[in-house]
């Protein structure tokens, strides 16, 4: 019997830890069903871009509404 594929793979996890603390992430979770939560904070830091150009990205008032609904506990 074949193996089934992997739902969420090591690099998978790596990028996301990765991104996470890059984001100021205060907690990271994986779930049996492969889904990889982040949960920033309320405040976290706007980002700066990596390709040399001076925009930043700060998350819009919709995105963080959503993020703090879909937070766990």
């Amino acid at each position: 019997m074949p193996r089934r594929p992997a739902k969420v793979t090591q690099a998978d996890i790596a990028r996301a830890i990765r991104a996470a603390k890059e984001a100021g992430a205060s907690a990271i979770t994986v779930d049996a069903e492969g889904v990889i939560r982040i949960a920033l904070t309320a405040d976290a830091a706007p980002i700066k871009a990596i390709n040399g150009c001076d925009e930043t990205w700060t998350p819009s008032e919709a995105l963080q509404r959503y993020l703090k609904s879909t937070e766990s506990g």
